[in-house]
């Protein structure tokens, strides 16, 4: 099993380039079962869950192909297969794999797609997908694990109005609505810029999608889709995970190839903490940075604060003077790397969905475990500031949605490698 070796205190300096958005490259890899035509994307990582979504894809007919090793370029092409089934075995190791049941759906009006690991249709946001595919024609029903679901007429547009945000059930019904018959009005859907870029790869091949005010969307349906060449958008959770990292131990670090706007609603909260930073065109450089004053965070969709950041923040937070609170909207038991910071030095309390993140004297090296993506990385943001030696568990979840990190943070100075 691999681990990771931190020895803190190592300014962070140079430059770190931002990899494509993982949750902007599963859809638009999903969305691939939607032509006969290559569907050539640039600019995705190298990921593991990159690798479980080829998988997925490759088993339901999806040829996937990197025309180089050494670049980030993808071509898939689905052969129309008559294989509809998305197996546990696959399905299991990625939530993100439900996203095949809307353009399965839309293409060969049935389907089988494993319940994602953990999951049970009820409370769970699976629900979403489902009611919205039903509101197009689709009949559902749940057998042996498997959401089994068939349209034997075909998708037909339909007003579909969402009781909760959710992202991945935009994104599933987008999909497949944009080859149902007729027009579909979908409210209340999420618009995170993972979102909209599958929206715009979408119109790139054929879709007929507007948006419109209040997290409305407008979709009048087509017969087919065609091939489309299409750049995957920066990781805004990596660049910002990044620019935390400066601003604990930063000097003149410079984060490149990031969108700003994308995340314009943290950089307001940094300003908010006086956090030292200048930006340029698609950069922005930091410095570590003294933090005096607390702040009270609600994650929230998108444009709120993002869920997927609240781990690094309570470690940016931590080194503060001031107490300071995050209180988690999106995911229940979302804390599970508070024990793991608190066992580095931290002083943090949880209350239910929120955290009181009280200042403490500063990191100590440790060993810890990794519970979760997030998680993982905000204890190596602790462990770059750690004295000694940090010790990270469980690094697979790392590899899920960074790409290549620790040789990002050694080029820019960190005593960081992995080991077996």
């Amino acid at each position: 099993m691999q681990k990771i070796l931190i020895n803190g205190g190592n300014l962070l300096q140079g430059s770190v380039p931002v990899s494509g958005s993982k949750n902007a490259s599963l859809p638009i890899m999903a969305a691939s079962i939607l032509t006969n035509e290559n569907l050539e994307l640039e600019n995705v990582p190298d990921l593991v869950d990159v690798n479980t979504m080829s998988a997925v894809l490759s088993s339901l007919g999806v040829n996937v192909t990197k025309k180089d090793v050494n670049t980030n370029r993808l071509t898939l092409r689905y052969s129309d297969s008559e294989i509809t089934i998305a197996e546990y075995d696959l399905v299991r190791k990625m939530r993100a794999s439900i996203l095949v049941l809307g353009p399965l759906l839309a293409r060969k009006r049935h389907a089988s797609v494993s319940l994602p690991g953990g999951c049970a249709i009820g409370a769970r946001p699976v629900d979403l997908h489902i009611n919205a595919l039903s509101k197009l024609g689709a009949a559902f029903e749940l057998d042996g694990g498997y959401i089994k679901c068939s349209a034997p007429n075909g998708l037909k547009g339909n007003k579909i109005n969402f009781s909760k945000v959710s992202v991945g059930a935009t994104e599933n019904i987008i999909m497949a609505a944009s080859l149902a018959r007729g027009e579909s009005e979908i409210r209340n859907i999420a618009v995170e810029p993972e979102v909209m870029d599958l929206i715009d790869c979408l119109n790139k091949m054929g879709a007929k999608i507007e948006l419109g005010e209040n997290r409305n969307v407008h979709i009048q349906g087509v017969d087919q889709l065609q091939g489309a060449v299409h750049s995957i958008i920066p990781d805004r959770i990596e660049a910002i995970t990044y620019i935390i990292g400066g601003t604990i131990i930063g000097n003149d670090l410079k984060i490149t190839n990031l969108n700003l706007e994308h995340i314009s609603n943290v950089l307001e909260l940094l300003n908010e903490l006086s956090i030292n930073y200048s930006m340029g065109e698609n950069s922005i450089i930091v410095n570590q940075s003294e933090i005096s004053d607390g702040i009270d965070i609600n994650t929230m969709e998108y444009p709120g604060f993002p869920t997927d950041v609240q781990a690094q923040m309570m470690v940016l937070l931590s080194l503060g003077k001031s107490k300071s609170q995050i209180t988690e909207n999106i995911f229940e038991n979302r804390f599970m790397h508070v024990p793991e910071l608190n066992r580095m030095g931290a002083n943090i309390e949880t209350k239910g969905k929120t955290a009181v993140i009280n200042p403490c004297k500063g990191f100590i090296s440790a060993q810890v475990m990794a519970t979760d993506l997030r998680a993982s990385v905000s204890l190596i943001l602790a462990g770059l500031v750690a004295k000694g030696e940090t010790t990270l568990n469980r690094i697979y979840h790392l590899d899920r949605g960074y790409e290549k990190i620790e040789k990002k943070l050694q080029a820019c100075g960190a005593d960081i490698r992995r080991i077996n």
